[in-house]
């Protein structure tokens, strides 16, 4: 039999119609793989019980002919939602044993409507804050992939480290993920895996927890461009639960796998080649160029001249809304709860002992740009960039332009440990090229496209109109055929 964990999600969605394994041995077989790879720390907690039992309510539709599209098909779910009666955990030890009484509404549509099998709760930067997975309560996650000749530990990226470690390593077949300035497309391109942030408004984001809520936005991250077409079908959706929820219909985002690119205007904007950018970057960008243009699409070159100024922007907006968001983990109603002789400090303490160093960092950073004296001077002030950048991109749309092409992260993986504990800035840099697309509401996909002189994957991005990842699809996969698809080296 194949190795049923080196399946692609499609792969493994025609193996199960064609009967030529079982949802069970489906599921079996990643489970053993989970067992093998703990060293990588990609999942906080490991499901087998009921992904056993979900398996086989799976292959008895598939006997009767019934089952949604993900019938039977083993999924990851990055520990930012909610499942319920399942700990959920945001990787904080705030939340303790946190079990939530309700399912999130991704999680509902991927499982209880369309049928899919859940493996586990997957690991990520604590409340999905930070660049690189070093953040979660439960340790930093490994990369699967290591430098040629060295057994130096690198970071998978952040803040969905787990989800995209697992899919690159053979742990799940697609997960979900979360971003909110970069924390879907980064990691899948440390990785040599494929990740799609869709519009804002896209997926609901009702039983997430919440980081900064005008930027988070659930996508899937999966081996191939058509898994996370797949994947996004099912997750996408409108929920009146949601108020940020847009109602429109979700279109058969496969469809567009495959759809000609000729014609198409792609947009290369000046402002992205940044000083001192290694030549690794540029010689891929340029690349990445050279084969949408062989495949029919018309570069032009573009400006967004507000982009140096979004970095700084979303680290007063993204911190501001954080610092209310997480107000509510407070000890008295669930989680975690120290002690203390009065309220205060009982609240003083909980807060104290449960977040992080860099949780705390983010409230406190919020906290001042909302308060009185500074919030026109900063948050406001932010909030006017963010307008400005938005129109940036509306300019480019207008002018024709389809999509626009940029690198996906600055440089490769590095070692664990390696940006820790020094100035968070050089941390926050990760996020450079990724930060627009979520402070502007747009669509993002970042997908494999080389590889660095160690050996390393490196990704490119695309950024496309709203509601129009169909032709994110369509241009990504033009780069996955020329690129080729990049596995790790089982060292583990």
């Amino acid at each position: 039999m194949t190795n049923l964990t080196s399946l692609t999600l499609a792969e493994a969605r025609d193996g199960l119609a064609r009967k030529s394994f079982t949802s069970l041995e489906l599921a079996d077989a990643h489970l053993a793989a989970m067992e093998r790879a703990r060293v990588l720390n990609a999942y906080v907690l490991e499901t087998p019980e009921r992904a056993r039992e979900m398996a086989r309510q799976a292959d008895e539709r598939i006997a009767k002919g019934e089952g949604g599209p993900l019938n039977g098909l083993p999924l990851g779910v990055k520990d930012l939602f909610a499942t319920e009666g399942t700990r959920t955990t945001a990787c904080s030890r705030i939340l303790d044993d946190f079990k939530p009484p309700y399912e999130s509404t991704v999680t509902s549509q991927l499982f209880t409507r369309d049928g899919a099998v859940m493996l586990g709760k997957l690991n990520n930067d604590e409340f999905a804050m930070g660049s690189s997975n070093e953040t979660s309560c439960f340790g930093p996650v490994v990369n699967p992939w290591r430098r040629q000749g060295s057994d130096v530990k690198l970071v998978p990226g952040g803040s969905s480290g787990g989800s995209a470690s697992a899919v690159a390593a053979g742990l799940c077949l697609g997960a979900t993920a979360t971003d909110t300035g970069g924390s879907i497309r980064q990691p899948a391109a440390f990785t040599g895996t494929v990740g799609l942030k869709p519009t804002y408004g896209r997926c609901s984001r009702w039983g997430i927890v919440a980081f900064a809520s005008s930027l988070d936005q659930a996508g899937p991250i999966t081996r191939t461009v058509r898994d996370a077409a797949i994947l996004m079908r099912s997750m996408a959706g409108h929920d009146p639960r949601d108020t940020t929820s847009v109602d429109r219909a979700v279109p058969d985002y496969e469809a567009a796998v495959g759809k000609s690119v000729k014609g198409m205007k792609i947009g290369l904007p000046r402002e992205y080649r940044l000083e001192g950018m290694p030549a690794e970057i540029e010689k891929l960008w340029s690349q990445g160029a050279e084969w949408l243009k062989a495949a029919g699409a018309e570069l032009v070159e573009v400006s967004l001249p507000h982009t140096k100024y979004a970095l700084p922007a979303y680290y007063i907006v993204a911190p501001a809304e954080a610092s209310s968001n997480l107000a509510r983990y407070d000890g008295v109603r669930y989680g975690a709860r120290a002690g203390g002789s009065n309220i205060v400090e009982m609240y003083e303490n909980t807060r104290a002992k449960g977040f992080g160093a860099e949780v705390r960092r983010r409230i406190m950073i919020g906290t001042y740009v909302l308060s009185a004296g500074y919030y026109d001077a900063y948050y406001l002030r932010a909030q006017k960039v963010r307008t400005l950048i938005k129109k940036d991109f509306e300019d480019c749309y207008d002018a024709g332009v389809d999509a626009i092409l940029t690198p996906a992260t600055p440089s490769a993986a590095f070692g664990i440990g390696q940006k820790v504990g020094g100035n968070p800035i050089e941390m926050y840099l990760n996020d450079i090229f990724t930060v627009t697309a979520n402070m502007a509401g747009l669509p993002g996909i970042a997908v494999p496209a080389g590889k660095d002189s160690q050996g390393l994957p490196l990704g490119l991005q695309l950024i496309g109109r709203p509601f129009d990842e169909e032709t994110l699809i369509s241009l990504g996969e033009v780069i996955e055929l020329a690129a080729g698809r990049f596995t790790p080296e089982v060292w583990w």
